[in-house]
């Protein structure tokens, strides 16, 4: 005679599937952890700030200033042509004018490469494509913080962030900030060169 069949309970299955999200632990769908986000801190702070890219306005500053070198030189070439005759003026003007559109190609991407970063003890500026240029600035040596606006960036609503230090070689300008962050980091920046300065 076959013995009766014992059905299974899949209670214990069952609490070991949602023990997980019971207990507020990890799923295998949601498992991957958020990522950390960097609290922004002071000026000399612990925590070091990300880099931090000029405004994306400025590339039209840096566009008006290429276009208006371009159209200038260009301008005088083609006159050296047809007034003095020159004909090496005109090829000249060519391939300044060829010049000046792939330059104006590369702007954007030359925009977007100009970032700064405020660190425990210095302000490093970096800029350039495939030469790309990087300066560290330590707080203690700042001798002078400029903001410089012209035209087009006044026009904008930016400025131009110009760091002074003894070493004439380390002078770093970083433009493209709004005016009113140029005028807090202008002022907290000075601050805290007095500070460091002083040794406290």
């Amino acid at each position: 005679m076959p013995e009766p069949e014992v059905p299974v309970e899949p209670a214990a299955e069952a609490s070991e599937a949602g023990g997980a999200s019971e207990a507020g632990g990890p799923s295998e769908a949601g498992g991957a952890s958020e990522p950390a986000v960097v609290p922004d801190g002071p000026i000399g702070s612990h925590v070091d700030a990300d880099w931090r890219r000029v405004s994306p306005k400025y590339l039209v500053v840096e566009v008006v200033g290429t276009l208006i070198s371009g159209v200038v030189l260009v301008g005088v070439g083609v006159f050296m042509f047809a007034v003095l005759g020159w004909a090496w003026a005109l090829w000249a003007a060519i391939a300044i004018g060829v010049v000046f559109l792939v330059s104006l190609a590369f702007e954007p991407r030359r925009v977007r490469s100009i970032a700064y970063r405020l660190r425990e003890d210095d302000l490093v500026f970096r800029r350039g494509i495939m030469f790309q240029r990087q300066v560290a600035v330590p707080y203690g040596r700042m001798q002078l913080v400029d903001i410089t606006r012209g035209p087009i960036a006044r026009a904008l609503g930016l400025a131009d962030l110009k760091f002074v230090t003894a070493a004439a070689a380390t002078a770093v300008t970083v433009p493209g900030i709004p005016a009113e962050e140029a005028d807090r980091l202008r002022d907290e920046l000075v601050a805290l060169a007095e500070t460091r300065r002083a040794g406290l």
